[in-house]
């Protein structure tokens, strides 16, 4: 039926009081109209209607879509029946109660192609006397029941009445939850029948409640129905007053707050919802349980347990005491890595992982015994001492794999927070434990090997010093109990094998440096490079360039001359680039013809990686006065330095050159007086000091040059400028001189030896008390160079000048000087 149709036919009907007892006027015979033997009965679930309202209903079912396309037309009288089972979609004559009621569709809203909205005036109870149809809708057979209500004249019946107007009016004003008008309605209501049924429909209860009320035709019994149904919850609606008032009065806000937070989880409860909170405390404590966590830490674990139970979810503080209960779960409390100490299978992975290195591998394996010997030892804190790329980190890692342990690296390098260490205190957004627990709690165990990495590039500022807050961590007579400022609880950290890594040893702090053991890994030499390019980097690198062994070849000369043009360095990082570099250029052949292999050959190397970016100083081609071979040492390894000593007329000042150092610079002064101081004995004028200046430079101007290793060659270039004796170009020299001419020890004696093998010196002056360190250098150096020991500069010029000047060396020096 069209919804225009319907809403034409509609209107809206005004009820009156009955005229007498047992009869209703507002049913269709109030209007004239007969109404019908049969009626279509439209099954309601979960409300019961009474007469005397005027309900929406909602109709989804099709059934009852069926009901009122094919009824409205002919009549818009229908009956009302509740369901006794609100679970059943297809209601039968069986599934309805017998009392519904007889209502008028006054308007129909079509809501969607299965949905309509029905607004129904209720007229009458009736009582089903049988169904005559159950397809496609139910259709029945109905008697009206008539109210059965005493005389107007009755005193009791009056007060009864007027009892139930003021106890239902006390009710709605204490009770949230019925309409606000609903009080005016009932003062409003002076007929019984309407009163009983505007409470039974207001009233809270249950369904089968509402429906005995509906089926009771006796108005007076109907009524005491009802009283004792307002009288109960009269009486509860001033208890809960009565509570409301008594908290009120009694709590503080902060016990107001929880009183309605622990009623709220009681509803919460009874509905089956729930924020959750009471499950996560339970799960958090069976964490901490299983973690093991020692007697104080699991107090204090208790404490933040019983707060998270009376923080709501929504609070901050909420999510922050989760997050520490989780971290506290976490740690590795009583987790710990067997340690399985094979000293072979420890020097196998030793020998795998690093060539050469022999006196670290040596230090390692000791270490490595004395933790076999006595597990529960204090060992050393070792630090691992060298320049970049010689692999103090993989050594970290392979003492980790020797003992079957879990390996973390902490870069401390440029941190200046100390809470990087100590970790943040949790009264601050975004709190976090330091870096310590953290990666502890990654490792998942208590004694793993933690690689400590570029202590000497730690920081400090305004927010602490990190290294003096590493003192603590390093110390084994008092990590056991460190404190990290988050957790606010010892941790024992004694079990950690803690391994420092440094480029420099000096910016390390003292007390820092106190606490650790320093082993010294000195820079690879070339031949070192050569083996470990040969056994590891060229492997590694066809590898990850997709090449066959057979697809690429690589000369030994090539890779001498990656290691000698390409590479400056004293580790192989940049070594493995190189080698990188010229794998992409074979790929990129092979990949253009697949059956081609590539042979790598110097001249191959220098087209894909183009000129060669390092020319090393080679040794004084001729012998010539005021020109030395002086040796250094770089953090890239040693290298031989070309002093220059010139003279020309002036006043006796003295200039350098050539990015030197004050260090340096010292010592130019000191061998400058010691040579004026030793003129009579050199055979120098001394007249020449004053009537000459003096100009002091070392080539490579770019690069800055500082150390006091330089002085013997210092002084022997002025000493043969000044004497006109030349400087043998086959000696090379390294020492510190003092103002009474002894030669000083100097470092770096290996790296300085091998500079002058490669440069293709023959001979060596080192200071007498560096004879020690002899054994250092690789015994094919050795063999190369005849080392010479000197304890004075009278030894120095003994070895280095040459006795006699010939007419070919004055022409040199001359041509030498002029340039």
């Amino acid at each position: 039926m069209d919804d225009q149709k319907l809403l034409e036919h509609s209107t809206v009907i005004e009820t009156e009081p009955p005229a007498s007892a047992g009869s209703h006027p507002d049913g269709e015979a109030a209007s004239g109209a007969v109404p019908p033997e049969e009626l279509p009965i439209l099954p309601v679930r979960g409300v019961v209607v009474f007469p005397g309202t005027m309900v929406p209903l909602t109709i989804e079912r099709e059934a009852s879509r069926k009901l009122l396309d094919e009824s409205l037309p002919q009549s818009r009288s229908i009956g009302i029946v509740a369901q006794r089972d609100a679970e059943i979609d297809q209601p039968g004559p069986a599934d309805l109660y017998e009392v519904g009621v007889m209502g008028e569709v006054l308007r129909m809203i079509k809501q969607s192609s299965k949905g309509a909205i029905v607004l129904v005036q209720v007229r009458d109870r009736i009582r089903v006397r049988e169904f005559t149809q159950t397809e496609p809708f139910l259709k029945a057979r109905y008697d009206v029941v008539e109210n059965k209500t005493p005389s107007d004249d009755d005193e009791y019946w009056k007060a009864a009445l007027q009892n139930l107007k003021d106890s239902a009016s006390r009710l709605v004003s204490l009770n949230d939850n019925l309409p606000d008008d609903a009080g005016q309605a009932i003062a409003n209501i002076d007929d019984p029948v309407l009163l009983t049924d505007f409470l039974a429909t207001n009233l809270s209860i249950e369904l089968p409640e509402k429906q005995k009320l509906l089926e009771e035709a006796d108005v007076v019994r109907r009524l005491e129905a009802v009283q004792r149904i307002v009288n109960n919850q009269l009486h509860i609606a001033e208890l809960q007053r009565k509570l409301r008032e008594d908290v009120e009065t009694e709590f503080t806000d902060a016990q107001r707050r929880a009183y309605l937070r622990e009623q709220l989880r009681a509803i919460q409860r009874e509905l089956g919802e729930g924020d959750g909170t009471e499950e996560q405390v339970d799960d958090l404590r069976g964490r901490l349980e299983e973690a093991g966590l020692p007697e104080d830490v699991m107090e204090q674990a208790e404490r933040e347990l019983k707060r998270l139970d009376l923080i709501p979810p929504a609070s901050p503080e909420h999510s922050v005491i989760v997050s520490y209960l989780e971290i506290l779960a976490e740690l590795p409390w009583s987790k710990l890595s067997e340690d399985h100490v094979d000293l072979k299978k420890a020097r196998e992975i030793l020998d795998r992982d690093h060539y050469g290195l022999d006196k670290v591998k040596q230090r390692l394996i000791e270490y490595l015994a004395v933790r076999k010997l006595n597990p529960e030892g204090r060992g050393p804190i070792l630090c691992f001492l060298g320049p970049p790329g010689v692999g103090k980190t993989s050594l970290g890692q392979s003492i980790a794999d020797a003992l079957g342990r879990e390996f973390a690296r902490i870069s401390v390098g440029g941190i200046r927070d100390e809470a990087e260490i100590r970790g943040h205190r949790r009264t601050y957004i975004g709190s976090m434990p330091g870096r310590l627990i953290q990666e502890i709690r990654r490792a998942g165990t208590r004694n793993p090997v933690i690689m400590l990495d570029e202590v000497d590039k730690i920081g400090a500022d305004f927010r602490g010093d990190p290294a003096s807050a590493l003192l603590e961590v390093l110390d084994p007579r008092q990590n056991d109990k460190f404190v990290d400022r988050y957790l606010d609880v010892p941790f024992d950290l004694s079990q950690v094998i803690f391994i420092a890594t440094a480029n420099y040893i000096d910016p390390v702090p003292a007390p820092l440096r106190d606490r650790m053991e320093i082993i010294e890994i000195p820079g690879y030499t070339e031949e070192e490079k050569l083996h470990i390019a040969t056994d590891y980097l060229v492997k590694r690198q066809l590898e990850e360039n997709g090449l066959k062994p057979e697809q690429c070849e690589w000369e030994e000369d090539a890779l001498k001359e990656v290691i000698e043009s390409y590479t400056r360095e004293s580790g192989v990082r940049n070594l493995e680039r190189e080698i990188g570099a010229v794998c992409r250029g074979v790929a990129a052949d092979v990949a253009e013809d697949e059956a081609r292999s590539v042979t790598v050959t110097p001249d191959f190397v220098r087209e894909k990686l183009g000129p060669p970016r390092h020319v090393r100083e080679e040794k004084l081609q001729t012998s010539a006065p005021g020109v030395v071979n002086g040796l250094a040492y770089t953090p890239v390894g040693g290298e031989v330095l070309h002093i220059e000593a010139l003279r020309y007329e002036g006043k006796g000042h003295v200039q350098l050159t050539g990015q030197i150092g004050d260090v340096m610079k010292e010592s130019v002064h000191a061998a400058w007086s010691l040579v004026k101081a030793r003129a009579e004995e050199l055979k120098i004028d001394p007249e020449d000091f004053k009537n000459y200046d003096v100009h002091v430079h070392v080539p490579a101007g770019a690069i800055p040059k500082d150390g006091p290793s330089a002085g013997i060659a210092m002084f022997t270039a002025l000493a043969s400028l000044f004497s006109n004796r030349p400087v043998n170009k086959d000696v090379a020299m390294t020492g510190e001189v003092t103002l009474r001419g002894l030669v000083l020890p100097i470092g770096g004696l290996k790296e300085k030896s091998l500079a002058a093998e490669r440069a293709g010196i023959q001979k060596i002056l080192i200071p007498s008390l560096n004879q020690k360190d002899v054994p250092d250098i690789p015994e094919s150096a050795r063999k190369n160079l005849e080392i010479v020991p000197v304890k004075t500069v009278d030894d120095v010029l003994r070895e280095a000048l040459v006795m006699e000047t010939t007419e070919e060396t004055t022409t040199d020096d001359t041509e030498n000087t002029d340039g």
